[in-house]
């Protein structure tokens, strides 16, 4: 694959100056190798360079992890206690900041104070009505689908992946569709300044503002309202701040996990074909994902309160320890032979584990699953345009996501089969089952069997296409010997707890009736292919829960 392009002046990427491996070398492409070569000189416990002058720990056992998250006392995650921060060592300006600086939120302290801060986000996940959130992430997509399905061609990345997250978490706490997209962009001009000011980054906490003041004088059945009436929350700055840490984490976390469960759909051929007399769906592929490449690759950070051992290495009293989530999922120490035995198996740390484990497990796992089936089930024929190798790679030390997914597929309404645009090696583009196109004036795809065809280059698998329904989770069996590892979860709960749907906007009498408040029209294939999903008349598998245990940040 192509290598991670660093931002411009990122110190990050500048030249070693303490002859340890830049932890931004584990971005992208060769972040396995990256893992496999520290543990080999290092073993559990790596000392990395966190930029240029800043060293740290990478921690890359399993069991290490599990010890660095479930003691406070010994590893906390407030970030006053970072050494080389407080003695100047890290410059005002550092590009860790925005991920490792001090916040005064449920994600900078710990113990009694992070508990009454984490209470509220809890509740308003369990309180959620699980039925109307998918109704309104399927709608959110839906509308981004009509934006490019007659032409054909999209990239899944920045006209997807990156949109329906936040759009769908913006539509929980009530914001309407404009609003979600002003937010858009407004964290992007947040983002291309670094996480530092910038003209136009201040709109992201103007725009919560608003809303929060809207809640205040007329409550509503949203998690803005939910939050402003918590008895945990004393004020309204607490209850913006604890809107900030839900929405911007779990946008970059969910934008990551189902553009990779896409690309793993497209490229890996058990998901396209029989496996063991039956077939590998989506949950099994979000699992998967999970799995090889958690969205947060490493997570920031924890800092020792007093001198320690882990791993072998002596951890000094303020030293910052990053967890590899990452590595301690593909720790040879509790990872099986055969990988088919991980199957049905949630004991990864995608999610992290103890007291700032990821508080919203379960909204966004709708949320990508949602998203994932209705890409495929509404992109007939879709495959990668470029081969897998070739994809580009965000140059992100933290989240691992593809930086695009150009796809091609059947234009809505033609009828006419997607464009080859195959590799050297296959000009043609390989490809698997039978046309899948719409067929003209817009008459319903058939939902129940979407044709995936494999990227250029790709064998093509025996047999029909795969079926893209969850699948029901064969048994798994927990790593071994992963003692106090976190509870899998194989069980066959509720599919997830959902929330409100946006407020509906004004009728146009140009387009079809909307459905339930907040929902935007989709084009007719799509809606045959949302509503075919939701229709009584055809069986579904029986949706699984999710994991127990703590689920705070």
């Amino acid at each position: 694959m192509t290598a991670p392009v660093p931002p411009p002046g990122c110190p990050a990427h500048g030249a070693t100056t303490t002859g340890l491996t830049p932890l931004v070398s584990a971005a992208g492409a060769g972040a396995r190798q990256v893992y496999e070569r520290l543990r080999a000189e290092w073993g559990s416990v790596a000392r990395v360079e966190l930029e240029p002058g800043v060293p740290g720990w990478l921690v890359l056992g399993y069991r290490d992890v599990l010890t660095v998250t479930r003691q406070e006392k010994t590893f906390s995650r407030d970030a006053r206690h970072w050494r080389d921060l407080n003695d100047g060592i890290v410059r005002p300006d550092s590009a860790l900041l925005p991920m490792m600086a001090h916040r005064d939120n449920v994600i900078g302290h710990d113990g009694t104070e992070h508990q009454r801060l984490r209470r509220p986000l809890v509740d308003a996940v369990a309180g959620a009505d699980q039925r109307r959130m998918r109704r309104s992430v399927e709608a959110v997509c839906a509308g981004l689908l009509e934006a490019f399905s007659g032409r054909g061609t999209a990239d899944l990345v920045s006209e997807y992946a990156r949109v329906v997250p936040l759009l769908a978490i913006g539509g929980l706490f009530g914001l309407e569709q404009t609003e979600g997209r002003e937010l858009l962009r407004a964290r992007a001009a947040l983002l291309e300044g670094g996480g530092r000011p910038r003209p136009g980054g201040h709109r992201f906490e103007e725009i919560l503002s608003a809303v929060l003041r809207d809640r205040r004088a007329h409550p509503r059945s949203d998690l803005t309202s939910a939050f402003l009436a918590h008895p945990d929350l004393r004020d309204d700055a607490e209850v913006l701040r604890s809107l900030i840490v839900m929405i911007s984490a779990g946008n970059e976390t969910t934008t990551a996990w189902i553009a990779n469960t896409i690309r793993l759909m497209l490229t890996d051929q058990r998901f396209r074909g029989r496996l063991h007399g039956g077939r590998l769906g989506v949950d099994e592929a979000l699992d998967e994902v999970l799995w090889q490449d958690p969205p947060m690759a490493n997570f920031p950070a924890r800092y020792a309160l007093h001198d320690t051992e882990l791993g072998g290495r002596t951890i000094r009293c303020g030293d910052v320890l990053v967890l590899g989530l990452a590595a301690a999922n593909a720790d040879p120490a509790v990872r099986p032979s055969d990988p088919y035995d991980m199957l049905g198996n949630r004991a990864h740390l995608a999610f992290s584990s103890g007291a700032h484990a990821c508080p919203a497990q379960v909204p966004a796992r709708l949320i990508a699953r949602t998203a994932v089936e209705t890409a495929l089930r509404g992109l007939p024929e879709v495959r990668l345009s470029v081969p897998d190798e070739e994809l580009p790679w965000r140059a992100s030390p933290w989240t691992h996501c593809p930086a695009s997914l150009p796809v091609v597929f059947a234009p809505a309404g033609t009828g006419r089969a997607a464009p080859r645009t195959g590799s050297a090696a296959d000009p043609g583009g390989a490809r698997t089952g039978g046309s899948a196109g719409a067929a003209s004036g817009g008459a319903p795809h058939a939902a129940a069997t979407p044709t995936v065809v494999p990227p250029p280059g790709a064998p093509s698998p025996g047999g029909s296409a795969a079926e893209l329904s969850p699948a029901g989770s064969p048994p798994g069996s927990p790593p071994p010997g992963n003692g106090g590892s976190p509870a899998r979860a194989r069980s066959a709960g509720a599919a997830a707890p959902g929330a409100p749907a946006g407020r509906a906007g004004t009728p146009d009498p140009s387009r079809p009736p909307a459905g339930p408040a907040g929902r935007v029209p989709a084009p007719p294939r799509i809606a045959a292919v949302v509503a075919a999903r939701n229709s009584p008349a055809v069986p579904a598998p029986a949706p699984r829960g999710e994991p127990p245990g703590p689920t705070a940040p």
